[in-house]
């Protein structure tokens, strides 16, 4: 049985472009998935604010699903953090800043480990269950090459970390858990917008192409393969 036919609710957190279309893709596939789109912006009737630096807004978060009447089998986190308009990612040792680096780290580390906290009480471990979360290939320390934005790196393999332990809690609370740690390649979003000319042709996805790569990952994954760190295209990423 894959996610396409599991009964539930499922959680997208962040309403950007690839979380967005996540929820659109999953009411789609799954008819019996009851997909509800987590962030702070959102005025749906199937949206659920959270604010991911707020403790208060994780403890509403929490209230919201405790109301649910179908068990929670999946939770994706899009969310991201990698430039606003006062904070850009260092080029050099000279361009770090303390905000910079507690902002990246907010967001991309320390959010996902406590969405899995949150969510942690309502799963079920009679019932297969999947987190996934966005990470990006220059988190990989194995794998840079270049250099250069430093936060934004580190705060991404600190999110490796904190997940891969995570998967190896879960394995003995919640046998049939899955955790995956997934890249979506560099994906036509406001977050890679000013980066966009250095991408190869062909290498620029629309959120749909990513969205239906990573479904198919997370669909894919047996709980044996849980705290896998991946590529859009199901490879392995060197830690």
């Amino acid at each position: 049985m894959t996610i396409r036919d599991w009964d539930g609710v499922a959680l997208i957190i962040g309403a950007g472009g690839i979380g967005k279309c996540m929820s659109d893709y999953l009411t789609t596939i799954s008819p019996k998935l009851d997909v509800f789109l987590c962030g702070r912006t959102l005025k749906s009737q199937n949206a659920i604010y959270l604010d991911l630096e707020n403790d208060h807004s994780f403890i509403s978060f929490e209230n919201q699903i405790s109301l649910f009447n179908k068990p929670l089998r999946l939770v994706i986190n899009t969310s991201g953090f990698l430039h606003s308009t006062h904070l850009k990612p260092e080029k050099r040792l000279s361009h770090i800043s303390r905000s910079n680096i507690i902002k990246n780290f907010s967001i991309n580390s320390i959010a996902p480990i406590l969405i899995a906290k949150s969510i942690e009480k309502f799963i079920r471990p009679e019932l297969p269950f999947s987190y996934a979360s966005l990470s990006a290939r220059v988190g990989s320390i194995g794998d840079n090459r270049l250099g250069g934005w430093y936060s934004y790196r580190a705060s991404k393999a600190a999110q490796n970390q904190f997940l891969k332990t995570l998967s190896i809690e879960w394995r003995r609370k919640f046998p049939l858990s899955i955790v995956s740690i997934l890249h979506p390649g560099t994906c036509d979003t406001k977050l890679s917008k000013p980066f966009q000319s250095a991408v190869p042709k062909g290498k620029l996805f629309t959120p749909a192409q990513s969205t239906e790569y990573l479904i198919n990952i997370i669909s894919s994954q047996k709980p044996a393969d849980s705290g896998n760190f991946l590529a859009w295209d199901s490879s392995v990423i060197p830690w």
